[in-house]
């Protein structure tokens, strides 16, 4: 990118809570301690006595899929490196089809024909022309220029950047890293918040941070393709017998998912208020900015036409085109059109590694269902809990609250959605909770709570990393903004789902 955006360069590496920790031996990419701790904790797992009333093959499935989700968390190796070796183990044992070897590798090999990880994986490549072509960055600037005259403003703004972009860029941190940060960060220090002086944070820059990691995350969800856990929960929940289209995400998340848009900078402006509250001269270094930028490109003319083309057969072609088959088609005008070319693809990395550790957990996922672990799990835990005698609403807020505050423990929406989604959506549906919301405030949440901690989300090492923001402030507004989502989706969202007869 060119201007001041192009001069800052962001770490968009996974956040890693252990980085205070001592030093830990490390060969390569791999963490042998942490490693041999979720092995020894998959053969535990696997030898124990089996459950009653689940088979032998369900019960060790679940044992190689649990060690692999702990190794996720502790980092114990890279994400695709341990889907990997998941695969591996699921067909060499032959978990997902006992006494079969050729259909133990089919099985094993099943998630990488997933039409919905391909949705993602395109979404990539097409983010890619966002970036390659300038449009990402002429959107930034336009919103600047439009919003920028005060603090408040420039809040919304970017975060509108970051709203126009989630359809087509599937990963928030490419978002924030790639488009929205830099350019924050260049009005912050423009406004007088140097990151190398502490007595300046506050005029602007901690409350951009703040609010622009806290935006990002908020925009996420209203979209199916907005971030991964997104679709791994519409393509977990398709196994448990509840299909969502991109459509239907979109109107179950559309009005609580606003509402915490718009309420976020709010918030934040009295919980964390910036002491600049004018900023009359960014619309003026965004003017310049595009002005550096010169006319839109043909570049740009193409993948703009490209995104709009893609959006209305979204909304408008369900009836004739999956779609993953209308990424397809956006992915292909890219590349005729030469907005995008296969060296770009082969570049883009995140798409790649995305394919491999996606189709690794949402096979192993889809099998948990198919062999009974997640039904059997489902009906016990649900069972437990009518026992207590809560109804329906109780159930739902209990289950949700639950699920959400757990997310103190991840460091990853993905790592999160992948290890507790499917079981938490089975305890709901064996309570006779409604589908539709269940699945979609279970898939939001993994997202949304990134807010609860500096570690929570791929976007967040980013803007803590600026150092605008200490970290008591970080976890107290957190918590605040967490409280806020939850108790949006659970009156205006509830509201909103029983209006579109989803309830």
């Amino acid at each position: 990118m060119s201007g001041a955006s192009a001069s800052h360069t962001v770490d968009t590496s996974s956040p890693d809570i252990s980085e205070k920790s001592p030093p830990r031996k490390v060969v390569g990419e791999v963490r042998p301690i942490r490693l041999t701790v979720s092995v020894a904790i998959g053969v535990i797992l696997w030898v124990v006595p089996i459950p009653e009333g689940l088979a032998d093959n369900a019960w060790h499935l679940f044992a190689i899929f649990f060690a692999t989700i702990v190794a996720i968390i502790m980092k114990a190796a890279p994400m695709g490196s341990l889907s990997v070796v998941a695969m591996a183990l699921c067909a060499g044992t032959q978990v997902l089809a006992p006494g079969d070897i050729g259909e133990s590798i089919n099985a094993a090999l099943s998630g990488f024909s997933n039409a919905t990880i391909w949705l993602i994986v395109s979404a990539f490549f097409v983010a890619r022309s966002v970036v390659k072509s300038g449009l990402g960055e002429r959107l930034a600037y336009l919103f600047v220029r439009v919003f920028g005259k005060s603090t408040i403003g420039l809040a919304y703004g970017l975060g509108l950047t970051d709203l126009a972009l989630s359809p087509f860029i599937p990963s928030n941190t490419a978002r924030a890293g790639g488009i929205v940060y830099p350019i924050t960060k260049a009005i912050a220090e423009q406004a007088g918040s140097h990151t190398e002086d502490p007595a300046t944070h506050r005029k602007v820059g901690s409350y951009l941070a703040l609010t622009g990691y806290n935006m990002d995350l908020a925009v996420s969800v209203i979209f199916l393709t907005g971030a991964a856990p997104n679709a791994m929960a519409v393509q977990l929940a398709m196994e448990q017998g509840v299909d969502i289209s991109w459509t239907g995400w979109f109107l179950a998340a559309l009005i609580p998912g606003v509402v915490g848009v718009l309420l976020v900078p709010i918030i934040l402006y009295f919980t964390y208020p910036p002491e600049v509250k004018k900023t009359p001269d960014a619309p003026q270094h965004a003017a310049a900015q595009l002005k550096e930028l010169g006319k839109v490109t043909r570049a740009e003319w193409t993948t703009l036409a490209v995104f709009v083309l893609i959006i209305a057969l979204w909304v408008f072609g369900g009836d004739i085109l999956n779609a993953t088959t209308v990424a397809l088609i956006g992915l292909s005008a890219l590349l005729i059109g030469g907005a995008l070319t296969w060296e770009d693809m082969k570049a883009e990395k995140a798409a790649w590694d995305t394919l491999v550790w996606f189709a690794a957990l949402v096979m192993m996922g889809t099998y948990l269902n198919t062999t009974g672990f997640i039904s059997w799990f489902g009906d016990g835990v649900g069972g437990w809990l009518e026992e207590q005698g809560m109804g329906h609403l109780l159930a739902f807020v209990a289950l949700t609250a639950v699920y959400a505050l757990s997310h103190y423990l991840f460091a990853s929406g993905t790592a999160h959605a992948a290890s507790m989604f499917a079981v938490f959506l089975a305890v709901g549906l064996a309570l006779g909770l409604p589908g539709v919301p269940l699945v979609v405030f279970l898939g939001v949440l993994p997202t949304i709570m990134g807010c609860l901690t500096h570690y929570g989300n791929g976007p967040a090492p980013i803007y803590f990393g600026s150092g605008y923001v200490e970290l008591r402030a970080w976890w107290i507004n957190g918590l605040i903004i967490g409280v806020m989502h939850l108790v949006i989706w659970l009156t205006i969202g509830i509201a909103w789902w029983n209006i579109i007869g989803v309830w």
